[in-house]
């Protein structure tokens, strides 16, 4: 009787979890808020369980992972240019993501999920062109964020 009720129990939990998961929309843009070439928002915190959702509002870009900008045990994603991506991150930590084409124009974005527990490892990755500028003003924003 008790295995039943235990099981009940577990099945309620994991769908009230993912009924709170939040999803959070990036616009991948030609020119937006912060200029051209642009993730908006580019700094997103998330919890465990929520979706990212990147539209590509004008095409030619993509999301995807930057080696090294994952926490560990993380699956690594990759989007296709011009198509909708939509992920669910359930590791804590940081994860670094770019438009492969307009990398080096710095379209960058940073996603903490939870804890940072892999932000110096990820602020260690080297960065090219106008991704290194960006990426420290974001992890400007995570370090701050992770200290409140």
């Amino acid at each position: 009787m008790k295995l039943p009720l235990i099981a009940a129990a577990i099945a309620l939990l994991s769908i009230t979890g993912a009924a709170n998961a939040e999803e959070h929309v990036v616009q991948m843009l030609n020119k937006g808020d912060k200029g051209s070439m642009v993730f908006q928002p580019d700094f997103i915190r998330a919890a465990p369980g929520d979706t990212i959702k990147f539209v590509p509002t004008d095409k030619t870009h993509n999301a995807e992972i930057i080696k090294g900008m994952i926490p560990d045990g993380a699956e690594p994603f990759k989007g296709k240019a011009s198509e909708e991506i939509t992920v669910t991150l359930t590791k804590e930590g940081v994860y670094g993501v770019k438009c492969a084409p307009h990398y080096g124009m710095g379209m960058v974005a940073l996603i903490v999920v939870g804890k940072p527990v892999n932000l110096e490892t990820a602020e260690a990755v080297k960065q090219i062109g106008k991704a290194k500028p960006v990426f420290a003003e974001l992890f400007a924003e995570a370090t701050k964020a992770a200290s409140n």
